[in-house]
């Protein structure tokens, strides 16, 4: 898929949702029904050791009509680059080009886990998409082709993600992240980072929740406390869940006022699309955010 028209596919305002691959299905089938009903042009998952990004994009895709699903991001060690070619093919075909293929390399910790090395993620990734160009595939491919996007945090995994993908999908990021993503990319490629929002005005309230429920688990990832390192920030701030500074950065907390302009200054970056990820702190999925703040990001 033409870039230009990925992006005027998912629109401008989309949701990232880390708990959908932890509910039943019924309720995975409930929400992306509603999200695609208020109006969101994406909906993007991550893949953890309880998601596998391929099954569950299947249900979503099953469940809505017009929106577009999004693995944000689908992680090159669980499953081999052939797989990923024909599962990406199966759904874009089957879901009139409704599926958006989105490729990382993840984190070390994690890839360990898995029983993996984690060694030279750039080079992996480079290499897992040399082998997707090359996988053969007797199924009926999908017209356009599935669109594939990169996390790309750093310099070079965005030269990747502008040079072999329609473009980059950064995770725990700044709209200063974003302009700097903006001018490597170049003006072609879609940027589409995730922002975690929060409403609660209560300052003290909202840094907790947030640190609880967001940036204490992010900040034990190296690859995010080293994009933060470029953008200023150093060890004090990685501290007990984040400093005050980095918190209010990652997290747009405060009123739907508040959520809008800094979803507006990812745009002003050079943002394509911003995937908002609704922090849900009742253990729910926050679906009651979506519906407060659906009226103001999608028509503005």
């Amino acid at each position: 898929m033409p870039q230009h028209a990925l992006a005027s596919r998912i629109g401008r305002i989309g949701v990232w949702h880390g708990g959908l691959g932890q509910v039943p299905g019924a309720v995975v089938r409930q929400a992306a029904a509603e999200i695609e009903q208020l109006g969101y042009g994406a909906l993007w998952f991550g893949e953890t050791p309880a998601t596998e990004s391929m099954s569950l994009a299947g249900l979503l895709l099953a469940a809505t009509e017009r929106i577009t699903v999004a693995t944000g991001i689908a992680n090159i060690w669980v499953r081999d680059a052939s797989a990923a070619h024909a599962a990406a093919q199966t759904l874009a075909e089957a879901y009139d080009g409704r599926f958006v293929l989105g490729l990382g390399a993840s984190h070390a910790p994690l890839v360990d886990a898995r029983g993996h090395s984690y060694a030279k993620p750039l080079a992996a990734v480079r290499a897992y998409l040399d082998a997707m160009d090359a996988a053969p595939y007797d199924g009926p491919p999908a017209d356009p082709p599935p669109a594939r996007v990169l996390a790309a945090l750093g310099p070079k995994m965005l030269e990747l993600a502008r040079d072999r993908a329609a473009g980059a999908h950064p995770y725990f990021v700044t709209p200063e992240h974003t302009a700097r993503a903006r001018e490597i990319l170049g003006t072609g490629p879609l940027l589409a980072p995730e922002q975690a929002v929060l409403l609660e005005s209560d300052p003290a309230k909202a840094r907790s929740l947030a640190r609880e429920h967001h940036t204490r688990f992010y900040l034990e990832l190296p690859n995010y406390t080293g994009n933060l390192r470029r953008l200023g920030f150093g060890d004090e701030d990685f501290k007990n869940g984040g400093s005050d500074r980095l918190v209010d950065a990652i997290v747009a907390w405060g009123d739907v006022d508040a959520v809008r302009r800094r979803v507006q200054e990812h745009h002003d970056a050079g943002a394509d699309h911003v995937a908002i990820q609704p922090l849900a702190t009742d253990r729910g999925l926050g679906i009651g955010q979506l519906r407060e703040l659906a009226p103001v990001l999608i028509n503005a």
